[in-house]
Formats: C-alpha cells, structure tokens, sequence
C-alpha cells in the first residue's frame, strides 16, 4: 500500500513539475529575434490583424451581393370558416321566367311575379386547406452601393495592411528601447561588479598594511564608505535590470514567468553605423501611405453618394407552385388535392425622383472628409519634418557626447591604474587612490548613460527616415 501511495504521489509531482517546465520558457534572443517575437504575440498587433480579416470579410460581404440572390418560400393554411362572398341569387330570377312561361296563376288568377326583393347567395372560392410553394431568383445589374464597393475592394484591403505595418514600427520601436534599455543597464552593472572586486581588493590589502602600521584606521573606514556606496549602486542597477526585464517581457507580450537572455552586444560602432544615409521620402513612411490609402477611399465615398442618383436595376424570376383541398370534392370521389403553379420573370427599376436633397448634403459631407483628410496628411509630413529634424540634431549631440564620455572613461580607467601603482609602491595616498576609484565609476556610468541615450536617438532617427 505505502509503495502504491508513493508511485501515485510521484506521478502527480512529475505532472505538476512538467506542467511548470512547459509554462516558463526560455529566450536567448538577438534584438531582430524579439522583434519577432512581439509580432507574434503583442495583443494590438493581433488585433489589427483581426480589423484586417473583418475587412477581407467585409469584401466578400460586398462580392456577395453581385451575385445571384435565391430565396424560397413555403406556406400552409387551414381556414376554420371559409371567407365568403355573396352573389345576386340568379336561380329564384330563372324560377319566376319559368312559371310565367308555362302560365301559372295565383289564387285570384294572376300571373305569379317576383316580390321585388334581391335576394343574394354567399359563395366561398377558397378550400378549407391551402399549400403554397416558391422560389425567387435575382440578380442585380446596377446598384451604386454595390458597383463603388467592388472597386474599393483592393483599396480596402491595402488600407488595412498599411495599418498593420503601422503598428508593427510602434512595436519595432518599443522593442528597441526596452531591448538596449536593459542591454547596457547588464553592460554597467558588470563594470560596478569590477568596480566591487578592485575595492574589495584594496580593502583586503589595507587589512594586511593597517596590521603592519602601514597604514591608519582613516584609510580604511574611506575604504569601506566606497565599498558601500558601490554595493548600494549595484543594488539599485539590479533592481532597475529586474524592472527592464519586466517591461521588455510585457513589450514582447510574454509571460512575466519567462525566462530572457539578451545575445546582441552594443558598441559605439554600431551606433555610428549607417548615418550617412540620409536618403528620405515621405512614402518611406507608413503613416503617411495609410493616410494616402485613406483619401483613396474617401474618394470612393464621394463616388458612391454621387452615383446614388442613378437608378437601380435587377432582374428576376419566381415560380409559385399552390395546392388546396377540398373534402366536398373528396367525398364526391374526385381528388382532394387541387394543384396550379404559376411563373414570371422581370426588370426591377427604382428610380430616384427627390429624397429632400439627402444626397447632395451627404456628398458635401464626404468632400469635407476628405478635405479633413487632407489636411491630416499635411500636418502629418510637417510633423515628420520636425521629426526628423529633432531626431538628427539629438542624434548627433548624443554621439559627440558618447565619444566625450568614452574618452573621459578611458582617462579615468588610466588614471585609477597610476594612482594604484603609485600607492602600491608607497608613493601615493589611500584618498588619491578612493577619489580615483570614484571617478572612474562616475565617469562609467556617465558613458553608459551617454550610449543609452544615443541608440535611443538612433533608433528615433531611423523611425523617423522609415528605416528602423
């Protein structure tokens, strides 16, 4: 029994180990391979491509009406009375035409007559049971509605693929950021770690000479508040990579469970790379060809309301087939069941004659659209101007700052190595070398920030040329 609970038991444990194996996974991603990746998952993006399926629908919504429209219908009735029409009694007329013919009198010996009264019979044409069968055929030869819709297909859908493109470069660009974001948030967190193992390593050394004398208490007290300060950097760059994480997770729509390495390497370089090409048109962007795709399709509209006034042609074919049952006919030894069918093919024709001048107010109102649309666009490649504009000026202050930065960072680094051998041969102080230390992070971090903000400005700048 104790084996057959424990077999048991360790098979729920595998399950439920192996279900949260497959519900965490692992990325080791490049910044092209988390661009992917958020295609494939973040939710706007498959909502667009959904808008995108509702308009290729739409199309086929649109295509179906210029096909031929069948409809049938079936009917049965049972009358409880019968309608009844009356009918002027002809057989009293004909009774009285008889009895003055072969001379009939009354008692006092005159020629019978009618009493002047009109006398009528009720008649039903109807049977107590009635079956009715159809079929109609149509198909529509002109409709302004239609004929506009079918030429705007194509332009609809180009329409929705523009906005998805749209989308994705708001995507591309966020995955940018938040990718490189944490990328040299890693980068500087493993200079402070250098950092803690050079002051960790003075701190050892200051032990060994304070028990010497070499030194005083001061020296190393100023060598552990460097220490400190260091770890305390250090904590705050992990919590700030742990938050990077965190947000380049959600921009690439993944669970917070997953696990991310980053396999991409970030250098001045590849900052630099690519900026003589400065080539640029507006089309190069998508905003402003989904916004030309939109005064299309505008423009179709306007079309539509215009050819609104032109009538609307169909043609059509109906076939009826009606069967009634008659119990009189039935009992008479006749057949109960009485069957005639009926056919007919025509031309529909509706003709606009006056709607109040409804159309003509619902073309101004498309011709204002567009004009809206219109100066949307205009506004658009004025925004893309200084777009541009601003993006190339941050860009090229951001680089000139980097290459500061870097060249400041490499004084620093040397100046820290001399300071060092200079105390370790007993020529130098502990403050010069702490203060050293000290420059050396601040001007690493300053360079790291620097080359944060000069991808962040490249990646602006290609957004706006429409190259990212």
């Amino acid at each position: 029994m104790r084996r057959k609970w424990f077999y048991s038991n360790g098979v729920i444990v595998f399950l439920l180990l192996g279900g949260a194996a497959l519900a965490q996974q692992r990325y080791e991603i490049g910044i092209k391979e988390a661009v992917d990746i958020a295609f494939k998952n973040v939710i706007d993006l498959k909502n667009v491509r959904l808008d995108y399926k509702i308009a290729e629908a739409r199309n086929k919504e649109i295509t179906a009406a210029a096909f031929p429209q069948l409809s049938g219908t079936l009917q049965g009735n049972h009358y409880l009375t019968l309608p009844l029409i009356q009918f002027p009694d002809a057989t009293e007329l004909s009774i009285y035409d008889v009895l003055k013919k072969e001379g009939v009198k009354d008692g006092n010996g005159n020629t019978i007559t009618a009493d002047g009264q009109f006398n009528v019979r009720n008649f039903s044409f109807f049977s107590p049971w009635n079956v009715g069968m159809g079929a109609t055929v149509q198909q529509l030869l002109f409709e302004p509605q239609v004929f506009v819709g079918l030429q705007a297909r194509g332009a609809l859908l180009e329409s929705g693929g523009l906005q998805i493109k749209v989308t994705e470069d708001k995507v591309r660009e966020a995955v940018y950021k938040s990718y490189y974001a944490v990328l040299i948030g890693e980068k500087q967190l493993w200079f402070v770690r250098e950092s803690l193992k050079r002051l960790q390593k003075l701190s050892h050394d200051m032990e060994v000479m304070f028990k010497n004398g070499f030194v005083e208490k001061l020296d190393i007290d100023k060598t552990t508040v460097s220490l400190n300060n260091t770890k305390a950097i250090e904590n705050q760059l992990n919590n700030g990579i742990a938050i990077g994480y965190a947000a380049l997770k959600m921009t690439l729509g993944l669970s917070q469970s997953d696990t991310i390495v980053l396999k991409d390497t970030l250098t001045p370089s590849q900052i630099k790379e690519g900026l003589l090409d400065e080539s640029f048109t507006y089309e190069d962007r998508n905003e402003i060809k989904f916004l030309n795709k939109a005064k299309e399709l505008q423009g179709y509209d306007i079309k539509r309301h215009k050819l609104s006034y032109f009538p609307t042609v169909a043609a059509f074919y109906g076939f009826q087939e009606t069967g009634q049952r008659s119990s009189a006919a039935a009992n008479a030894g006749n057949k109960p069941w009485f069957w005639y069918n009926a056919n007919q093919i025509g031309l529909s024709v509706t003709i606009p004659i006056f709607d109040g001048f409804s159309k003509k107010f619902k073309i101004q109102q498309s011709k204002f659209t567009l004009q809206k649309v219109e100066n949307t666009l205009e506004q658009a490649k004025k925004g893309i101007d200084l777009e541009k504009t601003v993006a190339k000026n941050t860009l090229t202050n951001a680089i000139l700052n980097m290459d500061m930065q870097d060249e400041n960072m490499k004084l620093a680094e040397k100046i820290y190595n001399t300071e060092k051998k200079k105390y370790e041969a007993g020529l130098g102080s502990s403050f010069a070398i702490l203060q050293s230390d000290t420059d050396l992070q601040q001007a690493q971090s300053n360079y790291f920030r620097s080359l944060y903000d000069a991808i962040i400005a490249k990646v602006s700048y290609l957004k706006a040329l429409g190259k990212l």
